[in-house]
């Protein structure tokens, strides 16, 4: 049984239990092959896999969605993929359309309540792989979308044995806020490097997308937002694909296996905005340390393994609790 989350003694604080375990701690990767999906409205998305050698038809599938333009470089990808390797597990990692290294085709993009992309990934998995047991895990933006996803399915989602989500923005709004304050603002510079030129190169492509001098002028996700991902994907403005687009409503109506997994000290996500027993629905497992920052949860003391998030997630997997 994994112990409770206790943070090292040696990395205090959200900041360094955000930015040491994605940044400063290499994560070997996972051998993988990368296969092209073509999406149902004539667009792609890139898969990698790891895949066990022979694979039996009854080996268990994972499918993780990563965060705001993560990809299968990013750590807590390596780490699920790793695990998946030690179980013999397939493990896939979805890229969102234009995350693999290559633009998408379309003007539209991703967002963080795209729980329709969700639902074809899934469905598309369970008629490849009708004998295997089928487990998601959504990191950050990807748990806010897969959380959706499953509210909005209802008993539908038992096309997933159980699922997790992970440092998710379940408030948008208050997540959103959170990154504009601060020294959050580092990390919103962080994002706006790639967002902001991704966004830049579909306006050179279809020049009525969006307004190009808001796209650069933008300074926080707010203001982003507003320029682009809300006009994008048929949103008045921010704060209609925030609140739409929040997994929060949904919570209630989760009938499978649920872990939601988020620090209190989250940097992007303040703990006033995490949902209590009486916001999710009887199958909902909430975790909420007190420590751990954004996808860190590097464990402290006498563990079998240090990456608390890894072993937490297969355990919920294979144990159901």
């Amino acid at each position: 049984m994994t112990p409770p989350y206790r943070a090292p003694w040696w990395l205090p604080g959200a900041h360094a239990q955000t930015i040491v375990p994605a940044r400063l701690l290499q994560v070997p990767a996972a051998p993988t092959r990368r296969e092209r999906w073509d999406t149902p409205d004539g667009d792609f998305i890139d898969v990698d896999f790891c895949v066990p050698e022979p694979a039996a038809a009854t080996a268990p599938v994972l499918v993780l969605f990563h965060g705001l333009e993560g990809d299968s470089r990013s750590h807590y990808a390596r780490l699920m993929l790793q695990g998946c390797t030690a179980r013999r597990w397939r493990g896939l990692v979805v890229h969102f359309r234009g995350c693999s290294g290559e633009p998408n085709r379309l003007a539209r993009a991703y967002h963080s309540g795209d729980s329709a992309e969700i639902d074809w990934i899934v469905r598309r998995i369970a008629a490849r792989w009708p004998q295997a047991p089928r487990y998601a895990a959504g990191i950050s933006l990807g748990g806010n979308a897969l959380a959706k996803w499953a509210g909005e399915q209802g008993t539908g989602a038992a096309l997933l044995a159980a699922l997790a989500s992970v440092s998710s923005p379940l408030d948008l709004e208050a997540g959103g806020r959170a990154l504009g304050q601060g020294f959050n603002l580092v990390y919103t510079r962080n994002f706006l490097r790639t967002l902001r030129g991704k966004a830049l190169a579909k306006v050179a492509r279809f020049p009525d997308l969006a307004d190009a001098a808001r796209i650069r002028a933008s300074r926080t996700l707010y203001e982003f937002d507003d320029a682009f991902t809300a006009p994008v994907h048929g949103f008045s403005g921010v704060l209609d694909y925030w609140r739409r687009a929040s997994a929060m409503p949904w919570l209630r109506g989760i009938a499978v296996p649920a872990l939601l997994l988020n620090a209190r000290n989250d940097p992007f996500v303040p703990a006033a905005s995490l949902p209590d027993r009486a916001g999710v629905s009887a199958h909902v497992v909430l975790e909420q340390p007190a420590a751990g920052g954004h996808v860190g949860f590097l464990a402290g003391g006498s563990v079998p393994d240090r990456w608390y998030l890894r072993a937490r997630l297969f355990e919920f997997f294979e144990r159901g609790r």
